[in-house]
């Protein structure tokens, strides 16, 4: 049974669905009275990926994990766009009465995280980002192209790769574009961090992975640079061996203690 608008909603473990526009999300809240936790997945991920991170974190805070639109037990819908993940985590935190989340994102869900604590300045604790939200990107239309030709390559591959929370149940073209909408935001994502009035977190990670070259990762990672010296408040917790794919499976322990790091940070505030 869901208890969500009861007086002790905070305090109920609860998995369901969250119905919302034309589709329903399936979230997990393990409730509890500690300061809350949203984790926000990588493009074609699900909530699994979030797991040895939970784990390392333990049962003093809430966690709350949700699978985006066509990812992992959540339903298809007629919209996969950047802006329905950001109503998605709108619809999440009201169903679940939360007001104050420290946002946790892997790859594109610190995208999200981030654009969502400068359009919610008054409401973000706080942003984790686990190798994700650096202000680059693929764009042009020879971009856009190459991104399309290569799901269209991967689209015999990516049924398989659904189990393991790495596709969606998508076509390879939406898949693509969704991608493609992804470099051109994190392209202009610069000017986003001046809106951005809580503490942030970079989880850093090292090398190449499937989607880009050693070479090319560390070039995205450099282009933090200019983030670090305008805004006092992002800065980078760790720089951790793992890779881009690997960093939550690996390194569950360094997110975990950026989480605490920001929790430290709102304490001293309120005292």
């Amino acid at each position: 049974m869901d208890n969500t608008n009861s007086p002790d909603a905070t305090l109920s473990a609860w998995s369901g669905m969250v119905p919302l526009e034309d589709t329903a999300l399936a979230v997990h809240d393990t409730g509890g009275t500690g300061r809350p936790v949203v984790y926000l997945n990588g493009s074609y991920a699900n909530h699994k990926h979030w797991r040895k991170v939970i784990a390392d974190l333990g049962s003093a805070w809430r966690h709350l994990t949700f699978d985006e639109r066509a990812r992992g037990d959540s339903q298809r819908s007629a919209d996969y766009s950047f802006e329905a993940c950001l109503r998605d985590i709108d619809a999440v935190l009201e169903a679940r009465n939360v007001d104050r989340p420290l946002l946790v994102g892997w790859s594109y869900g610190a995208v999200l995280a981030v654009h969502w604590a400068a359009r919610n300045p008054d409401r973000a604790a706080g942003v984790v980002s686990v190798d994700g939200a650096y202000p680059w990107g693929l764009t042009g239309e020879a971009n856009r192209e190459y991104i399309r030709r290569t799901f269209h390559q991967m689209r015999l591959a990516l049924p398989l790769a659904r189990p393991l929370g790495m596709a969606a149940r998508m076509s390879a073209a939406q898949h693509a574009e969704i991608n493609i909408e992804l470099n051109e935001i994190v392209a202009g994502i610069e000017p986003v961090y001046g809106k951005v009035t809580c503490p942030v977190r970079f989880i850093v990670a090292s090398g190449g992975n499937t989607g880009g070259s050693a070479e090319s990762m560390e070039a995205m990672r450099a282009t933090l640079g200019p983030v670090l010296a305008a805004h006092p408040n992002v800065q980078v917790s760790a720089k951790v061996a793992s890779n881009h794919e690997k960093v939550l499976r690996n390194d569950s322990g360094a997110v975990a203690d950026a989480v605490r790091e920001i929790s430290a940070i709102l304490d001293q505030e309120v005292h």
